[in-house]
């Protein structure tokens, strides 16, 4: 399952890399990463509910969770990094299906073009991802699918932090 996530991260990172919307070097951002195994506790039993139907959505919707929670890093980490269920927050504001209106208008303040360019940029990252789970062929309900999802909605979550935190103007560049 390792090389499969790496390949993830690979192809997500160079993809991005080609649009501008991470740096070379990816960000180091603790407090965030640390978020990731509590976020997706919380989303698992919406995101595997959601997978069947809406793939694209159940995994999109990690990438947004990942910037949204940058965004608080940056923002008022002090509040945030209490709030006992970030996903749970973030989702009860307007529900499942439009939690990723919320994050864009809410939590990053998007309006215009800039809220459809990231629409658009988070349905073709979770659409990337999908082809490459899909062409793993793990059998539905087995092991292995379930690890497949869980680090696809890794490296969305990741390189959804990535991008926001680039967004905000924190540059990863190797110190000498």
């Amino acid at each position: 399952m390792k090389s499969f996530e790496e390949e993830l991260r690979k192809d997500l990172h160079q993809f991005l890399l080609s649009m501008n919307e991470v740096d070379e070097r990816m960000p180091e951002c603790p407090d965030v990463e640390d978020k990731w195994e509590e976020i997706t506790r919380a989303y698992l039993p919406d995101g595997i509910r959601e997978f069947q139907g809406y793939p694209s959505v159940s995994l999109g919707w990690m990438m947004y969770l990942g910037m949204a929670v940058a965004k608080m890093w940056d923002t008022e980490w002090e509040i945030y990094s209490k709030v006992e269920n970030l996903y749970a927050y973030m989702r009860d504001k307007r529900g499942y299906d439009a939690m990723d209106e919320y994050i864009r208008e809410e939590v990053l303040l998007l309006q215009g073009d800039d809220y459809t360019a990231l629409e658009k940029l988070a349905g073709e990252c979770a659409s990337r991802v999908y082809n490459a789970l899909m062409h793993q062929r793990y059998e539905p309900g087995t092991k292995e699918a379930f690890n497949g999802y869980v680090a696809c909605l890794h490296q969305l979550y990741l390189m959804g932090a990535a991008i926001q935190l680039k967004r905000m103007g924190y540059h990863m560049t190797q110190m000498n």
